[in-house]
């Protein structure tokens, strides 16, 4: 029997501005098809004959780049066959400054019930030397507005351990993020990408970045403060208050199947991994001749546990074992059991109630920890 996805991711590639560390599918939307692009996107979601989704998240690049009346379309037509009763999360992604009067008039009619703004810093010093074209005030004037339209299931993204970044600064990043009195943060250390300004600012040695002790203590320090003001760290990079976590984002680390839509998107479905065609050209053509995919990679069972691992221990919960061996068949102690063994005497891993999960040292660590369970 097919368990089919009940999450869809989609994507919009435009940006108003690139920043200067990001590498995701994205272009600079003056002089794009963004109508032509939009009718394509649909014309891909309605391929999958979506009726019924518990979570749709909508990313970018910047969803909110686009025009007001676009994005009127866009959200429609999404949500034209959909059972809205089972619709739980629908998020979108916005950026403080592009957030019109008139768009978030759009929102407050649509069946979006979730935000998740891009602030990244509330220094506009390092807001412009990151390339990012808003200032502090349009984040305060975006909440406002977005609270004032009835939205309270609001997130923010910010970034730490930024080029020239102090501990000084990050506390004051965090104190003004607690004082938004919203329930979700999402705070990422800057990973340098390649492609990027920023990857070729630190090839040339003009990139100031903090040591990896400093990195460390602000990581610590989030943790601690955000915790004392009663968020808890479910996941390595991300804080909720009670009941408010980001379900498409925990669908994710549960390793669900997912419909991608849109240029350059990725998604899961019936074991295959895929990818989607990423410049747009190439989408639209894609779309016309009824494949819009690049790549697709039917997974291996041994891929499959090795995700799982990758994926389970973000979370703070981690791995179920009992779920693990019923989903694989697979006893976990024989098969793990002395990659766990030295994880826990290296102070990484601990397994209670049934769950394999990280410790804060191990957390730190992230990636580097999952690694151990590929069988090279």
């Amino acid at each position: 029997m097919l368990k089919i996805p009940t999450s869809a991711y989609v994507h919009i590639p435009f940006c108003t501005q690139i920043c200067y560390y990001c590498d995701f599918s994205k272009v600079f939307i003056k002089n794009q098809p963004v109508d032509a692009y939009l009718q394509a996107l649909i014309r891909e979601f309605e391929s999958y004959k979506i009726e019924q989704l518990r979570t749709l998240y909508i990313g970018g690049g910047t969803p909110t780049a686009i025009s007001a009346e676009q994005l009127d379309y866009l959200l429609s037509h999404l949500t034209k066959n959909l059972d809205l009763s089972q619709l739980e999360e629908f998020t979108i992604e916005a950026n403080p400054g592009d957030l019109t009067p008139d768009k978030i008039a759009v929102l407050e009619k649509s069946a979006v019930n979730r935000i998740s703004l891009g602030v990244q810093t509330f220094n506009d010093k390092h807001l412009k030397r990151i390339g990012r074209s808003h200032n502090e005030a349009q984040i305060y004037e975006s909440i406002d507005s977005l609270k004032g339209a009835g939205f309270d299931n609001i997130s923010i993204d910010l970034i730490y351990a930024l080029p020239g970044q102090t501990m000084a600064d990050v506390k004051e990043n965090v104190a003004k993020a607690i004082a938004l009195d919203i329930p979700h943060l999402s705070l990422y250390s800057l990973i340098l990408e390649h492609h990027t300004v920023f990857m070729n600012k630190m090839r040339r040695g003009k990139l100031n970045l903090p040591t990896e002790d400093l990195e460390a203590d602000m990581f610590d320090y989030i943790i601690a403060k955000l915790e004392s003001h009663g968020f808890e760290h479910y996941e390595i990079s991300n804080f909720t208050k009670p009941g408010r976590e980001s379900r498409h984002n925990l669908m994710y680390w549960d390793n669900a199947e997912y419909y991608g839509v849109g240029a350059g998107a990725s998604g899961y479905v019936d074991g295959v991994r895929y990818r989607n065609r990423g410049p747009i050209q190439h989408y639209l053509k894609g779309v016309a001749q009824g494949n819009p995919r690049l790549e697709e990679e039917v997974l291996t069972k041994q891929e499959m546990m090795e995700e799982e691992f990758f994926l389970g221990l973000r979370k703070k919960e981690g791995v179920s074992i009992s779920r693990f061996e019923e989903k694989f068949a697979e006893n976990f102690s024989n098969r793990y059991g002395d990659i766990v063994e030295k994880l826990t005497r290296d102070g990484l891993v601990q397994v209670t109630d049934g769950r394999l999960r990280m410790t804060k040292k191990g957390l730190f660590l992230g990636d580097t920890v999952a690694e151990k369970f590929i069988v090279e």
